[in-house]
């Protein structure tokens, strides 16, 4: 591999045992038993070997420093790593975070494989493909097994490929920054819809900067009924309750939380699919 290949793949390596240590640590807190994953061999070098990324040289230091008892703040030191590592890692994730890192949303990329589009939304929604460039996936399901063994991707259970032309419309681009702009809102009793809020400006620029992701020729598409009509519906101006949507989601009742609404913005581009879902909750 080239030198940039190189820290790619280091940098990978280390969000993968960073995620898998907040797991292990979180289920702790919790009394089940798992042990915590030893660094991978080879990572330390890595960051030792030459200049090697610098990131990682600091990632592997505040870990090295980080207390591992009581199980609780061992646990939230690495929830805290994890995101920190994600947020300098790339200016993308930055914006991600600071968007929808609160809400309830579902928020990945794939690869673009297939003439047809939705089967390679599919595979996002399975979770059977990784992010092309290893960039930040939000999946606060990815562990839900009760929700897997009524949906196998919970909290999706979306139509087969044919059908996704009756589910989803047209949104012109600057519609689709504004519905991901929204996406930072919750669904029941939001007392700061986007529109209202001081930070408005910059909370659509970073929905523009996840979107500029997938590049000019890219086209968008969205769940929300209203679209049906006008690819330019103004999500700002209703907010992300002002919208009906055809449905992506599971019906199933799980661990006492029911889905009841949902708003989801795809692009799609040459080589990549992104997949935008906010979903209400009680």
């Amino acid at each position: 591999m080239a030198p940039h290949d190189d820290d790619r793949a280091a940098l990978d390596l280390l969000d993968s045992h960073l995620e898998a240590l907040w797991d292990a640590a979180a289920a702790r807190v919790w009394a089940v038993e798992a042990p915590l994953p030893a660094v991978p061999e080879g990572l330390a070098g890595a960051a030792a070997d030459g200049p090697g990324p610098e990131l990682l040289r600091w990632g592997l230091g505040e870990l090295a420093r980080m207390p591992r008892e009581p199980a609780a703040v061992f646990a939230r030191g690495a929830g805290t790593l994890l995101t920190e590592f994600r947020r300098r890692r790339s200016p993308w994730n930055a914006a991600a975070l600071r968007l929808l890192d609160d809400p309830y949303v579902f928020l990945a990329t794939g690869p673009r494989r297939h003439e047809d589009w939705a089967r390679d939304v599919l595979a996002v929604m399975h979770r059977e493909v990784p992010d092309p460039r290893g960039w930040l996936r939000m999946d606060p399901d990815r562990l839900n097994a009760s929700g897997r063994l009524s949906s196998p991707a919970y909290p999706f259970a979306p139509p087969p490929a044919a059908e996704f032309a009756d589910r989803l419309h047209r949104l012109e681009p600057h519609a689709a920054v504004a519905a991901v702009t929204v996406m930072a809102e919750e669904w029941m009793s939001e007392p700061r819809p986007v529109r209202d809020r001081p930070d408005a400006d910059g909370l659509t620029a970073d929905a523009r900067t996840l979107l500029a992701r997938y590049g000019p020729d890219a086209r968008f598409w969205t769940n929300a009924v209203a679209a049906a009509a006008d690819p330019e519906p103004d999500f700002l101006a209703t907010g992300l309750g002002g919208h009906s949507a055809h449905s992506f989601l599971t019906g199933a009742y799980v661990n006492g939380l029911d889905l009841f609404d949902e708003l989801g913005v795809i692009a799609v581009s040459g080589d990549e699919v992104g997949v935008f879902w906010s979903i209400g909750a009680y």
